[in-house]
């Protein structure tokens, strides 16, 4: 039965936090607030969680797995990006976008892309993911918590839990944030494709 954390969402808990990070550091799956929606989170190297995600959300191997970081410095191990293209990005975060770019040799070959061989980038404007990330010290693979059959993104970590109880071992509920996913940008051949227009803005494009 997983465990349930109510995290304020502008001031995080210090010791929640903590706690938190010790179950990701475990080998834990969790869901938690980010500026966009819940979505699902572990650790980059954790293949069991990385399976439970497919399971829960039913996905092929065709589907770009996002890193969850906390500023553009940790990118450049896990992604190849070139000055216009992290102009772009760092003009565009934090925020509610994902970023496809191809992914560096650092990031495990079950997270890539099987043909195109890239990577989802995003960098959460939300205070909860930002402390877990920094407690952390490192990326968290993470998923928008889109389950089988829905169009949105779930929004209660009540409701969450009483769906996921046995399948994570943490839901932290950091309030109401959001329905939207995120807007994915394809970065991969250069020049900035809309793949999915969500809550981040596209006016720009």
């Amino acid at each position: 039965m997983s465990q349930y954390f109510q995290i304020h969402p502008v001031n995080p808990q210090a010791r929640l936090v903590h706690q938190a990070v010790e179950i990701l550091r475990n080998d834990g799956l969790l869901v938690y607030p980010t500026d966009s929606s819940y979505a699902l989170g572990c650790r980059v190297g954790d293949k069991r969680g990385m399976d439970s995600i497919r399971r829960i959300r039913q996905l092929d191997n065709k589907h770009n797995f996002t890193l969850m970081c906390r500023d553009l410095s940790e990118i450049s191990s896990y992604a190849r990006v070139d000055n216009s293209n992290y102009r772009l990005m760092k003009s565009l975060t934090p925020g509610a976008y994902t970023f496809i770019l191809r992914a560096t040799h650092e990031v495990p070959r079950r997270l890539q892309h099987p043909k195109r061989k890239t990577i989802g980038i995003r960098i959460p404007d939300h205070p909860v993911a930002q402390a877990l990330l920094e407690e952390l010290g490192e990326p968290m693979m993470s998923s928008t918590l889109i389950l089988p059959g829905a169009d949105m993104p779930e929004t209660d970590a009540h409701d969450i839990r009483e769906r996921l109880e046995h399948d994570v071992d943490l839901v932290i509920d950091g309030d109401n944030c959001g329905v939207e996913p995120t807007t994915v940008i394809d970065l991969v051949d250069g020049v900035p494709e809309i793949v999915r227009e969500g809550r981040g803005s596209v006016e720009s494009f």
